[in-house]
């Protein structure tokens, strides 16, 4: 039961740390990051649902705990699990892949917009540091 708590910790804050950040780079640059965060343009159905702001960061917040918890069982079977670069590797690694996903909307940055890619990823650099840190941590008794 500890590690379900931990998990779904790890996954709210580093999750809303990565909302905060790219909300604020989107803020103060233009670039349309956070919107890409919360973009669901590419899934069927859900794309014609007029959802709020709020219950789409929502919906971040579970993909966020959902992937803390697919990482550290992925980890934790080739026992590198406690290893903070690990996650770091891994958040970029998906990062990357999401960031394709913009090529599916033209609410979000462009595939080729350098700036937007590297706010991106610098976000998902932080996600994996934060995560990484937050399953590392031993409980001392």
């Amino acid at each position: 039961m500890k590690i379900v708590f931990k998990l779904v910790t790890s996954g709210i804050l580093s999750g809303l740390v990565l909302g905060v950040f790219l909300k604020v780079v989107e803020e103060v640059s233009e670039k349309t990051v956070y919107t890409l965060l919360l973009n669901i343009d590419y899934f069927p159905i859900i794309q014609y649902w007029k959802l709020s702001e709020t219950v789409e960061f929502t919906l971040h917040i579970i993909v966020s705990v959902l992937f803390a918890a697919v990482l550290y069982f992925l980890f934790k079977q080739r026992n590198i699990h406690k290893k903070i670069s690990a996650y770091i590797v891994g958040s970029i690694f998906v990062g990357g892949l999401l960031y394709l996903t913009t090529a599916f909307s033209d609410r979000t940055p462009v595939l080729t917009d350098s700036a937007a890619f590297i706010y991106w990823m610098v976000g998902h650099l932080i996600y994996g540091v934060i995560v990484g840190c937050l399953l590392s941590i031993k409980k001392k008794e």
